[in-house]
């Protein structure tokens, strides 16, 4: 018989897809729902690549990935 267990992870990434210009209103909204998410109070530091940032032409995505075990 084999030593090994499995699992099923589900992986939810949100995401917020904005033009360049509204970078600013868009970090917030996204950096709050991670916060949220994480249940991190506003006066902890979050780590470096809590909020990950893509360009695609003239819009910016910032986006989080939440996993959850089955």
């Amino acid at each position: 018989m084999a030593d090994f267990t499995t699992e099923t992870v589900t992986r939810t990434i949100r995401r917020w897809i904005v033009p360049a210009a509204e970078i600013g209103k868009a970090w917030s909204v996204a950096e709050r729902a991670y916060r949220q998410q994480h249940q991190i109070p506003d006066e902890q530091g979050l780590h470096d690549n809590a909020l990950r940032f893509h360009t695609r032409d003239d819009q910016i995505v910032i986006e989080f990935t939440v996993e959850e075990p089955k």
